[in-house]
């Protein structure tokens, strides 16, 4: 199949999808839950095609030490990313010690191992999105973003800059860039795989991720400061499925 005619089948799925919603009140975070549910639908057969097969067959063939190598790595890798951000938010007792964290990983551990974790120096994750979060930019409604899954308008804007903050956007080499971007895709579904019993008892599994997702970015761009109440639990409702939604009018 060329690239146009799979552009093309991707565009007819997405189409096909945006005719019904499930009854029952709408998600106000959710105005594009048309759109979002046919998209999802779309990356979901992707995933079940060819990303999850794949993620398997690397579990199975590359032996977990290797794997967590590989995944050390790629997070090493993207780690000025988390600087960046620890200074534009301010956190500077946070950037002194991802700094050292990089370095140590980068000069002891050559990248593949983790050393700076048993002298103390935590793993942060933090993002151009939470930056925008930290000073007081809202989210703005749910996306759900092609292939690349869960998102906002905020966070999904804010993966550009993100881009221009990681050192694997200035290799100029095509090939080796494009293969460690596909190795990171690939060592990211795998660390989903024990994920998968969870999301297929789910009733809706839409609106399990999505909300499932909304939560922990709010815990994300809190930094964990987030009260109960606003996450709006009711285990009589669903105790697999947090129901973060607002009341809304069907």
């Amino acid at each position: 199949m060329s690239l146009r005619s799979f552009i093309a089948a991707l565009l007819a799925l997405t189409m096909a999808g945006c005719a019904t919603l499930p009854p029952g009140p709408r998600d106000v975070r959710d105005p594009l839950e048309r759109y979002n549910r046919s998209m999802f639908r779309v990356n979901d057969a992707i995933d079940r095609a060819a990303l999850k097969p794949v993620a398997r067959g690397y579990v199975r063939v590359v032996p977990r030490p290797v794997r967590t190598g590989i995944n050390h790595f790629l997070t090493n890798l993207g780690y000025p990313r988390t600087v960046i951000n620890d200074v534009l938010q301010g956190k500077l007792g946070d950037s002194g010690r991802d700094t050292a964290r990089l370095v140590v990983n980068t000069a002891l551990g050559l990248g593949f191992f983790d050393p700076a974790t048993k002298m103390g120096l935590d793993l942060h994750n933090e993002d151009f999105g939470q930056t925008l979060g930290k000073w007081g930019v809202h989210s703005g409604p749910y996306l759900v973003l092609p292939l690349l899954g869960p998102s906002t308008v905020r966070d999904g804007l804010g993966r550009i800059p993100d881009e221009y903050s990681t050192p694997r956007h200035y290799i100029n080499d095509a090939t080796v860039r494009w293969g460690i971007i596909a190795v990171d895709v690939v060592d990211t579904r795998a660390g989903l795989l024990d994920t998968e019993g969870l999301l297929n008892q789910a009733f809706d599994r839409y609106q399990f991720v999505r909300n499932a997702w909304l939560q922990r970015r709010e815990y994300q761009v809190r930094d964990g400061d987030v009260p109960a109440e606003d996450f709006g639990v009711d285990p009589a409702v669903d105790p697999a499925v947090p129901d973060t939604a607002a009341p809304s009018s069907p």
